[in-house]
């Protein structure tokens, strides 16, 4: 009798300690697919030189991320990665319980990064303007470059 009550304690603990199911399924990691166009542009992620477009970064689940794709002559491209509870979280609640829940949790393996890829159209930043010329020039910019001189403002007429 002694013997079965601690082979059925052994095998409590045994499901008790296998029960993180979103950790064990999917891991504690996610990898991102991250492409441009153009391709080749460097991929930071929370300010580390990952590589460059196209490339599959793996990140933590834990935390939030910052992914920044950056090529010469055109504007950045950044976006946040955001965790998510993921739906293996159920699975914790129907069989591991608090302990899988915890477990998941602490390890960050309950959560999913949104969004799953990112394709990034990048903008071309050239200015169509010779700096040499003593012709003027009309821009209309959202974000002026800082050696031009401003020599009015457009108004809208009535």
């Amino acid at each position: 009798m002694i013997n079965l009550i601690k082979k059925q304690v052994f095998v409590l603990l045994s499901i008790a300690s296998l029960t993180s199911c979103a950790t064990i399924v999917h891991g504690t990691r996610q990898s991102i697919g991250i492409s441009s166009n153009p391709s080749y542009a460097s991929v930071w992620v929370d300010q580390i030189y990952m590589g460059n477009t196209p490339i599959i970064v793996d990140m933590s689940r834990k935390d939030n991320h910052i992914v920044r794709i950056e090529l010469d002559g055109y504007q950045p491209y950044e976006v946040t990665f955001s965790r998510k509870v993921s739906g293996w979280v159920l699975g914790n609640l129907l069989f591991g319980g608090v302990i899988g829940l915890a477990v998941d949790a602490i390890s960050g393996g309950i959560y999913c990064l949104t969004p799953e890829q990112v394709q990034a159209e990048l903008r071309n930043n050239q200015n169509v303007y010779s700096k040499n010329s003593d012709d003027s020039y009309i821009a209309i910019v959202l974000q002026p470059d800082p050696s031009w001189t401003k020599v009015g403002n457009m108004v809208v007429a009535n």
